[in-house]
């Protein structure tokens, strides 16, 4: 029995979609399905209004030139994320400045922020690990005070809550992810929560390659133009007729999900108290399970143990700051030891919708061989 680390789903409707936006005549993108999932998206996530896009690095890069972003500008954000976060401000001309995570959510920690704050600072990306939510109220108040814009990279975070809010929704823009690795998938695709609505007009001329499409398509126009910066960042309609199938069953797939991570706590809970490795102390929305182990080696070590058993583990993120494109575009603040060490003994383990609990137990009895247990 090979166990995958991922694997792609068919849950609803998602072909018969696909085929319906092919007898619809459309097949570009801001057609029907493309409105049937941004009005889920809003309705969802109380968001003033959700734009598709065709990843969450899309909406990443709308979101910094949405924020005014400028050369010689500083983006705070973890060093303990996807390079994407970093990216779409390095594009505009940027410095990220890259802090420490907490060890307990391997979110940024917010205690360092003032520290990192200059008056170069333009923004504050708070990205939120495996669907478990940064401090948001004292990022937002922090903001605030200083005059900040604030970006959530919620790509991992569909229908996770902080404080009965929808994590995406808080910010002045939410970035989500429908890749194929996500919980709720469309191969590739994304999408823009935008919350200040002042950001919505500008938003759609940017998504529609700096013009003023969509206001011609609603009729407020009787002719399009260009009219500002932008790209094309719109999702095909074949991507948003498989998405919104897939939203139509999003809380059964985080609670399955979600049922899976709650059962491999409860299955490795005795190598924790025994001390051989630990487990997260939030579950999220069910988009990761990781242990950290007790060491670089110990990973490694355990990868391949598992790998010889048909058994896909991966680590996660290597240190943004330790990178080439880090060292030579971006700075930090202090050491970011959690992120070293985090980076290096964090292990995710196998977890999709359709993962059967024998694929479960075979998972956590290799794990259990492993320490000899």
């Amino acid at each position: 029995m090979t166990i995958a680390f991922s694997k792609p789903f068919i849950i609803g409707k998602e072909l018969f979609y696909i085929a319906q936006s092919v007898i619809r005549g459309r097949l570009s993108g801001d057609a029907y399905y493309s409105r049937q999932c941004e009005q889920w998206l809003q309705t969802y996530h109380g968001c003033q209004r959700a734009l598709l896009t065709h990843s969450c690095t899309a909406a990443l890069e709308m979101s910094a030139i949405l924020c005014d972003i400028q050369a010689g500008d500083e983006v705070i954000m973890p060093s303990f994320t996807f390079v994407s976060t970093a990216n779409a401000f390095v594009l505009r001309g940027a410095v990220p400045v890259f802090v420490d995570i907490r060890p307990d959510t391997l979110n940024l920690d917010e205690t360092q922020l003032q520290t990192a704050i200059t008056p170069k600072t333009k923004a504050i990306v708070a990205v939120h690990y495996a669907g478990v939510a940064c401090e948001m109220n004292y990022i937002m108040q922090l903001a605030q005070q200083r005059q900040l814009y604030v970006i959530e990279d919620a790509a991992q975070a569909i229908l996770s809550d902080y404080q009965d809010k929808k994590l995406g929704a808080i910010g002045h823009l939410g970035c989500l992810s429908f890749h194929e690795t996500k919980n709720v998938i469309s191969g590739e695709g994304g999408a823009l929560l935008i919350n200040d609505e002042k950001l919505i007009e500008r938003a759609e001329i940017i998504r529609e390659k700096g013009t003023n499409r969509s206001q011609f398509f609603r009729g407020e126009i009787d002719k399009y133009t260009w009219v500002d910066i932008g790209s094309s960042y719109l999702p095909s309609e074949l991507v948003a007729a498989f998405l919104y199938a897939q939203l139509e069953h999003a809380e059964k797939i985080i609670t399955t999900r979600s049922q899976i991570c709650k059962l491999y706590y409860q299955l490795l809970e005795p190598l924790q108290q025994r001390g051989h490795l630990k487990l997260p102390q939030q579950i999220g929305n069910g988009h990761i399970f990781y242990i950290i182990t007790q060491s670089l080696q110990q990973r490694s070590e355990l990868i391949a143990f598992l790998k010889q058993r048909d058994i896909n583990a991966v680590f996660h993120y290597v240190p943004l700051h330790n990178s080439p494109a880090g060292q030579r575009y971006s700075r930090t603040v202090g050491q970011l030891p959690i992120t070293l060490q985090t980076s290096d003994t964090l292990l995710r383990l196998p977890l999709y919708y359709e993962m059967q609990p024998e694929e479960i137990k075979a998972v956590v009895e290799a794990l259990f061989a492993f320490y000899g247990e």
